[in-house]
């Protein structure tokens, strides 16, 4: 199958009803093929699209990662080139695409997991632009939820954003610190259980619309404070 066909069959994929039988016949795509028409996908304006590319990125990542770990790191690489200034680009997707395989794959976690938790640190490689601060926010609270005990680190770095401006950043941040809630982090999400902004969310493969508030509730209750 050429790169046009191949990449018009993953679109028609990854926008059906059953993901889950779409992602199962992305997993017989060979790795380093399915790659380039998911990156492409990240630009698109379709934010379903957009988002499942996201998850099929780990899904593939992660089983190259299996058989061929070298070749997973490069894309990883890819993807932090892509958040380089040097890249020319902006790199939509990026930080999302590595909270994703982080998730997914225990050894890509051990080795990436600092480098995006850098993205959220004013003295690391803290991304400015505040579309790709949604990334890695997000990105960091699908690390968090699936290897709370690596995100750690990121507990004292979230709160910075709670009080943002936007309430995408603000519900994130809050999620994100549901699963490396400290007793310092506690007070600052309880504030916002009258938050009731709403924004958009993608978790378990759909797109959420909870309120801040309502993020804060669950991130409270996630985690009990001994």
């Amino acid at each position: 199958m050429g790169h046009r066909q191949l990449k018009i069959r993953m679109q028609q994929l990854l926008r059906t009803e059953d993901i889950q039988a779409a992602l199962a016949e992305i997993r017989q795509i060979p790795g380093r093929q399915a790659v380039n028409p998911l990156f492409s996908f990240f630009y698109s304006t379709d934010e379903m699209l957009r988002w499942r590319a996201i998850t099929a990125m780990g899904v593939v990542v992660g089983q190259l990662a299996d058989s061929h770990m070298e070749s997973a790191r490069v894309i990883m690489r890819r993807l932090m080139w892509n958040l380089n200034d040097e890249s020319g680009g902006i790199g939509w997707g990026s930080p999302e695409a590595m909270g994703e395989i982080t998730a997914v794959h225990p050894m890509l976690a051990m080795e990436f997991h600092r480098i995006l938790i850098s993205y959220v640190d004013p003295s690391g490689n803290y991304l400015e632009h505040p579309g790709l601060q949604r990334g890695a926010v997000w990105g960091m609270g699908r690390l968090a939820h699936a290897r709370p005990d690596l995100a750690q680190p990121a507990a004292g770095l979230l709160p910075a954003f709670f009080n943002a401006s936007d309430p995408y950043l603000r519900g994130m941040a809050i999620w994100a610190a549901g699963p490396i809630l400290t007793s310092q982090l506690r007070p600052l999400v309880q504030a916002h259980r009258s938050d009731h902004a709403p924004l958009h969310l993608y978790r378990q493969l759909t797109l959420t619309r909870p309120t801040v508030a309502e993020l804060a509730e669950a991130a409270l209750a996630l985690k009990k404070m001994p």
